[in-house]
Order: structure tokens, then C-alpha cells, then sequence
């Protein structure tokens, strides 16, 4: 079963190293030790624990689509550039880049701070690990 210290855990989510601790003292997170010694997260419960955390922001727009992955967050920055503009929004701890048409961006009135939905449809998503086990 993959585990995390205290630390991984907090980075892995997000979080304080603190949170962490307030969760597992809370009993919002089961802990035990390694061999180390060391207080560690089962890596499944701390998985469950992100996913409960995540909701953020909630898409208000009332379209309905295809594209399931959605990322509510700000606008971060705009760089228009002959016809072309690269938009970047901060949704949660997440960054998202889009490229789209200087007409797309002026008629949205994209600007730096405004409220915006990343809408990906992908048909390849690559997913890496670390290599060799985990314990």
C-alpha cells in the first residue's frame, strides 16, 4: 500500500503540513507509523481526502457540454499578438493555458482578473508515476 509522511502528504494536496496533522487529530485522515517511525498517510485515504477538498469553484453557466473537465479560476493574464492571444487562468492550484484567436479573446473581454471556465476535451491524457515501489 503506497504511504506518504507528513510533508508529501501536504505537498501532494496542497495543504500545511499543519492541515495534516489537524486532520489525522481530527480523524479526518487515518495515520500510523512506518518503520521508520515516522507518521505516515495511506495513500488511498489521502486520495479520497483530495477528492472531498477539490470541488472548488462551481461552473455557473448553465451550459451543458460533452467535456467533463472543467476548471473554474481567474484570469491571470492575456497577451494578444497579431491574431493570435494566450490566455492564462489560475484555477485552484492549478494553471491552464489556452490559445485561442484575438477575436476570441477581445469578444469574451478576457482582461486580468475576470472569471473564467477552462474547458478541455482531450482524446489522450498522459498520466506519470515515479519509477520503482513505494513504501
Amino acid at each position: 500500500m503506497t504511504q506518504y509522511r507528513i510533508s508529501e502528504a501536504a505537498s501532494l494536496v496542497g495543504v500545511s503540513d499543519d492541515t495534516i496533522r489537524r486532520w489525522v487529530h481530527e480523524g479526518l485522515l487515518p495515520a500510523e507509523k512506518d518503520a521508520a517511525g515516522r507518521q505516515v498517510v495511506p495513500g488511498a485515504e489521502l486520495a479520497a481526502r483530495a477528492a472531498e477538498i477539490a470541488a472548488g469553484s462551481e461552473d455557473r453557466s448553465g451550459v451543458r457540454r460533452s467535456a467533463r473537465n472543467r476548471f473554474v479560476g481567474l484570469v491571470t493574464r492575456v497577451e494578444i499578438d497579431g491574431l493570435m492571444a494566450q490566455v492564462e487562468l489560475q484555477c485552484g492550484p492549478h494553471r491552464v493555458v489556452s490559445l485561442m484567436s484575438a477575436e476570441a479573446a477581445r469578444e469574451l473581454r478576457l482582461e486580468v482578473g475576470s472569471r473564467g471556465v477552462a474547458v478541455v476535451k482531450a482524446t489522450m491524457v498522459i498520466v506519470e508515476t515515479e519509477t520503482g515501489p513505494r513504501g
